[in-house]
């Protein structure tokens, strides 16, 4: 069945096509909810609470751009809602912000070893460098997301670079130790 057929068959709340629409995009959602979990348990119950929502509110498609993007966009916005709630978020004056760039060697990482060392981020710090670096969103649009200030978001990524770069070259040289 043709994607935009099985959209309409849920708009119409068909549970068969619904069903089908999740074994569809499931994993690439799952993907999507895991970067911003601070586990596999967390991603999972991100991902649940997005179809119900992705469910709720296809009717609100219209067809226009990407379908898959539009629920890449509930994905994100459920995590993100689960993380509002917690009084997190430092507040930081733009002055003292360090402009730098964190350069990481990321020869021979293990995808595993990334994705741990990123949900282990502290909520502020993941949600902003997932946010930034992984989909692309402006410091501008996070502090909108997230309900913060610019500053803040570039305070927070700065921050997360930071510690990925100290874990990195700690997992590099326990590496290069092991080789010896």
């Amino acid at each position: 069945m043709k994607i935009q057929n099985l959209i309409r068959q849920c708009q119409k709340q068909d549970l068969a096509s619904q069903e089908q629409l999740y074994h569809i995009y499931n994993q690439k959602l799952f993907s999507v909810a895991l970067k911003y979990a601070r586990n596999y348990k967390e991603a999972e119950d991100h991902l649940q609470d997005s179809f119900i929502t992705i469910f709720k509110k296809i009717h609100q498609f219209k067809f226009k751009g990407s379908f898959e993007g539009w629920m890449k966009r509930i994905v994100i916005n459920t995590c993100l809602q689960a993380y509002r709630k917690e009084p997190f978020f430092e507040i930081i004056n733009e002055n003292q912000i360090k402009q730098t760039e964190e350069e990481i060697e990321d020869q021979d990482l293990p995808l595993d070893f990334l994705l741990k060392i990123v949900q282990e981020l502290p909520n502020r710090y993941r949600l902003v460098f997932n946010l930034y670096a992984l989909d692309g969103y402006s410091h501008k649009e996070i502090a909108e997301l997230l309900h913060i200030s610019d500053g803040t978001s570039k305070s927070n990524l700065a921050r997360a670079r930071q510690i990925l770069k100290q874990k990195v070259e700690a997992y590099q040289t326990l590496n290069n130790q092991k080789s010896v």
